[in-house]
């Protein structure tokens, strides 16, 4: 073993009768006839340790935690090895998973690094979800860690096996594709068969732990999103000493379908965050930023690069970074420019309300039509006038979704 963290571990809340405790085992793998645990933590040299939840049910007031036995990543069954995992190849799918277990309705893949991620897309079949996640942001995708929603086929495969990725994690996998993903030795491949059942994981809690330089722990319950369905979405509105400000316009329908898209990806990402999002895909990603304008302005910086670099490989088959050409590079820059980076008839989607209408206006400047947030700024009612300004629709949630 490259770790000596126990086999079993417990946690208790309480004492005497009101004593609740939680019981784990130690997650292992055997590999080439040896027993591993994780490879190691966040670096190499950390050690670290996997358990999955075998025993105890928490209840706190009126929440009540997952029950024992309902696995995921803590009991994947790991079909091709490569390196054996570490604790970001496991973190990244399971971060992965809390987005897809509200997208479960089409096929749809999500692509994470660093516990963000860097495309997601919706499609008509699995292997356009992968194509449209992939090519969100090319770039960043490179090396991370591939969640799908559905049973991955031959053609998915052999899309997935032309880029370098650490992991790819889906409920199943058809005939042949191991055979194509086994030219891929360093690929970790991991079966997780309650994915083909991630909708009825929506709304399941767990207890949260964040360790403290000098010992202590802050606990907290797992973020649940409220807002799952376009009927709990609020047209804006605000009051502002003693007017009342409404917005305009209502989303269309496939506004509405990006709005709640937008949505549930943003409650995965590391705050404060931005997005930018078409037609069930991403396109541009702003994440753990400290400023919304700023973060909104990094989201539309990446999607006139992802675009340049998208045009670029479809045309040339090299990366942007790396076109030598200065006359086709031109080309693509004016394209690029001209298309406002794809971002015209986009929605913005922020994790947090707009605390001034700057940071609206980052979005709609560039085009963007329709915007969901939490709302509850005292300044709300200038971002209602931006969107009257731009003809844009814009819709409150109720709740902020923070990620950290």
């Amino acid at each position: 073993m490259d770790d000596h963290f126990p086999r079993t571990m417990e946690i208790s809340f309480g004492d005497g009768a009101q004593r609740q405790t939680l019981s784990f085992e130690k997650e292992t793998w055997v590999i080439a006839g040896v027993e591993k645990g994780l490879r190691y933590g966040e670096n190499p040299g950390q050690e670290a340790a996997l358990y999955r939840l075998v025993n105890g049910n928490l209840a706190l007031g009126e929440v009540r935690s997952i029950q024992a036995g309902q696995y995921l990543v803590s009991d994947a069954e790991l079909l091709q090895s490569g390196k054996h995992p570490g604790k970001t190849n496991l973190t990244d799918v399971d971060s992965a998973l809390n987005i897809l277990r509200y997208l479960g309705d089409r096929p749809c893949t999500v692509i994470v690094k660093h516990n963000n991620p860097c495309g997601v897309a919706r499609g008509r079949t699995l292997s356009e979800s992968y194509a449209r996640a992939n090519m969100a942001d090319r770039v960043a995708a490179f090396g991370g860690a591939i969640s799908l929603n559905r049973e991955v086929d031959l053609e998915t495969a052999r899309l997935i096996s032309e880029q370098y990725a650490e992991v790819v994690a889906a409920p199943e996998f058809a005939p042949g594709v191991m055979d194509v993903f086994g030219k891929k030795k360093n690929l970790r491949v991991m079966k997780i068969g309650n994915m083909a059942k991630l909708a009825s994981f929506a709304g399941r809690r767990v207890v949260e732990f964040r360790a403290l330089v000098d010992g202590g722990i802050i606990a907290q319950w797992s973020f649940v999103p409220e807002t799952l369905t376009r009927d709990r979405l609020s047209p804006a509105q605000a009051i502002y000493k003693g007017a009342e400000y409404r917005v305009n316009r209502q989303p269309t329908d496939r506004e509405l379908d990006d709005l709640m898209f937008g949505w549930l990806v943003e409650c995965g990402v590391t705050s404060n965050s931005v997005l930018y999002v078409k037609d069930g895909a991403t396109v541009g990603i702003g994440t753990g930023e400290q400023d919304r304008v700023g973060v909104a302005e990094i989201a539309r910086d990446k999607a006139y690069r992802k675009l340049a670099d998208r045009l670029c490989w479809e045309r040339h088959r090299t990366p942007y970074n790396n076109l030598k050409d200065d006359g086709l590079r031109a080309a693509i820059d004016e394209e690029v420019k001209a298309l406002k980076g794809g971002l015209p008839g986009c929605c913005m989607v922020s994790d947090a309300f707009f605390p001034f209408r700057d940071g609206l206006d980052v979005g709609l400047r560039e085009g963007i039509t329709a915007v969901i947030q939490p709302g509850g700024s005292e300044r709300d009612f200038e971002s209602i006038e931006a969107c009257n300004e731009a003809g844009a629709a814009m819709v409150f949630t109720g709740q902020r979704c923070f990620r950290h």
